[in-house]
């Protein structure tokens, strides 16, 4: 098998993931996962497409993760190796896709609007 490669995006994070054949290790920014998602919650995440398609440690993944929060490069990564699996095997498609990991989570944050201290958030009303 050749290396595949997909993208996956979460708010303002990006993950381009490169999947191979091999004994299951994932590499993100040149550290191993558990490293740098220290979180189980988050480590859990990251291995959730490899475990509804029971393909855990067929494939080692090498990541490239930029922009956002923790939480939000951990979903994206999701969604990027759920996308490499499928384009390795279309079988897997069915069951990803009824778990909602093909889908792109389309929240983004609400832009900050002139002459308000935030997004919705108003400065107090004084009458007088």
């Amino acid at each position: 098998m050749d290396v595949v490669n997909a993208i996956g995006r979460r708010k303002t994070a990006i993950a381009r993931v490169y999947l191979k054949d091999g004994s299951g290790k994932v590499i993100i920014n040149k550290k191993d996962y558990q490293e740098y998602f220290p979180p189980k919650t988050l480590q859990y995440i990251v291995k959730h497409a490899f475990m509804v398609t029971e393909t855990e440690g067929k494939y080692d993944t090498m990541v490239n993760l930029d922009g956002g929060g923790i939480t939000g490069q951990a979903q994206a990564l999701r969604l990027a190796i759920s996308r490499a699996l499928v384009k390795i095997n279309p079988d897997f498609r069915p069951s990803l896709k009824s778990k909602g990991l093909l889908r792109r989570d389309p929240r983004m944050v609400e832009r900050k609007k002139p002459g308000q201290p935030k997004a919705r958030k108003k400065f107090q009303f004084s009458k007088r």
